[in-house]
């Protein structure tokens, strides 16, 4: 009976085992999503990273996974959306964060924990949190005054300005990254000693968390300058923010958005209480860059001075843009998730973002692109194979035949040992790919094993090899091959298209508990039944919306 291991014997020994005893328990979370509008893809593409990250270490084996999510739901920004949606404010709140549970529903992302920065435990841990850093000495009152930015809901230092012209046609400052307009605000709050933290910043980066490359890099610039850090206002006056956490001790004050928002990781891991094992410090946040300034100094500043961990790795992605424009509701290109579903699937947009997604750069979505790349990898590269490899007119038996590995070299030439090869390296170089959030370079692995595949049917031809009757070897040969890279791609496509991987793994007949990284190396069984549904893996795409 055919196995991978047993044909090619100088592939090295599989390095998933060391991700297995790395790995015993795994916490990752998203960004928890501000409800001040209603989610688009790039919500979306964080919250699928984070999902392939789950899912693919709980086929690792860890014993324990906790896969964190959320929405932030206080500031002035969401008073603001809440007034001008005719809405009192928790039912606003409650609205778009429902949205966020049916947009990840239909996605499949099963996450293990969703907290919401109005729920009581939240509100609890950020109390507690507050009061350690302020018996730490961390805190402190004070008068800020800077150009504020309402949008952000932060101050903004004079190089993160320019100057541009309002609608009114008069010059005016605006934040540099966004140009949102800033406003000057002189006013009492309570100050964070971040100015402090330079140098333990400066350690925990050195580490190199922080991953694409360039990202990291950005950070350092950021701490490393000689005065590059300054102390950060960690509330504001409830007579301007009234929608937030009040500060202990002190009702006049909220706690600063960013303060309480970043808390969400630790209200998940179970905060104040005692963490279970594998609980903290998080093993990835995935975030995109537009917030890598809170989460790659402000929050490991915070945890630092707590007394915590910082987080093990964060994984900054890039954006989404539109036919190549940023996204955004002045063009009216905001791409609604669950309206792309009704022509693509949820399973397709799913498989689009995470096989486009570049976390190093921006991303270009569109609608031509999703067709071409859906029709031409699930329809066709998968698809047909999976149809073309069960049909009764070349598998009468309907079973996933064994073959007599002796006879490989006479029986499928140079396609064979070719598409051998690659499933001997699959396991390793899609894990690799995993390892480090880029699931573009793994479907990439895996679409290029599926070509060979239906490269080996093209030359073998077993429809015409089906005619002959008898006891083919050569038919099974070809047939156990392309099944082969059926079951293999099938294992390693769950953490991206789980839906899609779990009905070819279904057609083949292979057991649920049989779906795990390892199960990869391991030989299918011979000549077992495969299932009876009929089944399209994708229906071809013919036109957009």
């Amino acid at each position: 009976m055919f196995c991978v291991k047993h044909i090619i014997r100088t592939i090295p020994t599989r390095k998933f085992l060391l991700y297995q005893k790395r790995y015993k328990y795994y916490f990752v979370t998203t960004p928890i999503f501000y409800v001040n509008a209603s989610p688009h893809i790039g919500h979306l593409y964080s919250a699928l990273i984070a999902d392939a990250m789950h899912r693919y270490h709980r086929l690792l084996g860890c014993e324990q996974t906790l896969f964190a999510t959320g929405t932030d739901e206080h500031g002035t920004k969401i008073q603001e959306a809440a007034s001008r949606a005719g809405c009192h404010i928790p039912d606003y709140c409650d609205q778009i964060s429902r949205q966020y549970h049916e947009l990840f529903h239909a996605f499949e992302v099963e996450y293990t924990d969703f907290v919401r920065t109005t729920q009581q435990r939240h509100k609890t841990a950020v109390h507690h949190f507050w009061e350690t850093l302020r018996s730490r000495g961390h805190i402190y009152k004070g008068t800020y005054s800077g150009w504020y930015c309402v949008p952000e809901e932060s101050f903004l230092t004079e190089d993160q300005l320019k100057e541009a012209r309002g609608d009114d046609g008069k010059p005016r400052k605006v934040s540099a990254e966004t140009g949102h307009p800033v406003e000057w605000m002189e006013e009492t709050n309570y100050m964070f000693r971040l100015s402090a933290l330079q140098g333990e910043l400066l350690s925990w980066l050195k580490t190199e968390p922080v991953r694409p490359a360039r990202f990291q890099q950005q950070l350092l610039a950021w701490v490393g300058g000689p005065s590059a850090l300054r102390d950060v206002s960690v509330s504001r006056p409830s007579s301007r923010v009234h929608w937030g956490v009040p500060v202990p001790g002190d009702h006049g004050q909220t706690v600063y958005v960013w303060l309480d928002a970043l808390v969400n990781y630790l209200t998940a891991a179970g905060y104040p209480g005692e963490p279970l094992p594998g609980h903290w410090p998080p093993s990835l946040h995935v975030i995109g860059k537009d917030i890598l300034k809170f989460h790659g100094i402000y929050w490991p500043a915070f945890l630092i001075s707590a007394g915590l961990e910082p987080p093990q790795a964060i994984l900054c992605h890039s954006h989404w843009t539109v036919d190549g424009e940023k996204m955004s509701k002045s063009r009216g290109n905001v791409i609604n998730p669950l309206g792309c579903a009704e022509v693509f699937t949820a399973s397709g947009l799913r498989y689009f973002l995470l096989r486009e997604g570049t976390p190093h750069s921006d991303a270009n979505y569109s609608e031509t692109k999703v067709m071409r790349v859906l029709n031409s990898e699930l329809a066709d590269t998968l698809g047909n194979l999976l149809s073309r490899s069960c049909a009764r007119a070349v598998n009468p038996a309907q079973v996933f035949p064994g073959y007599d590995t002796s006879l490989l070299p006479s029986l499928c030439g140079s396609e064979g040992q070719q598409l051998l090869e690659s499933l001997a390296h699959l396991p390793d170089a899609v894990a690799k790919h995993y390892e480090e959030c880029a699931f573009y370079r793994g479907v990439d692995v895996i679409m290029g094993t599926l070509r060979l595949a239906n490269r080996l049917f093209e030359v073998q031809r077993p429809w015409e090899l089906a005619k002959c009757g008898g006891d083919n070897e050569r038919l099974r040969c070809t047939l156990h091959l392309a099944m082969e890279a059926l079951r293999v791609c099938g294992i390693a496509l769950q953490p991206v298209a789980p839906s899609l991987a779990g009905r070819v793994l279904d057609k083949l007949g292979v057991p649920a508990e049989r779906r795990c990284w390892a199960d990869m190396q391991t030989c299918a069984d011979q000549d077992a039944a495969i299932g009876k549904q009929q089944v399209i893996l994708y229906q071809r795409v013919l036109s957009g919306r």
